[in-house]
């Protein structure tokens, strides 16, 4: 069940409740009763574990082709540049 977060704009009281996503959101505020309570938009705190995912399927790969290009000798250089020039412009599974 996901955690979401509220807060009272009438007292500012804020608690995190746990619920479930079928569940109506909160609107009566637990401190002060009336019903100025909302749901706050807040980070997601979950890591995605186990085999299939993107964090373990590609987290090595992108460092792999610059260690084989470095055994080449010259040609690390213009791989290298090739890496560096490709990376936060979108042409990278990184980027992606």
């Amino acid at each position: 069940m996901p955690i979401y977060e509220y807060r009272c704009e009438a007292c500012g009281f804020q608690k995190e409740f746990l619920q479930r996503i079928s569940d109506a959101p909160l609107t009566e505020c637990p401190e002060c009763s009336k019903n100025t309570l909302s749901k706050m938009v807040t980070a997601a705190g979950f890591q995605l574990k186990g085999s299939g995912w993107y964090a373990t399927d590609f987290r090595d790969k992108g460092s792999k082709p610059a260690a084989d290009a470095a055994k080449s000798g010259d040609g690390a250089k213009k791989d290298e540049s090739k890496a560096e020039a490709a990376c936060g412009a979108g042409a990278c599974p990184a980027c992606n």
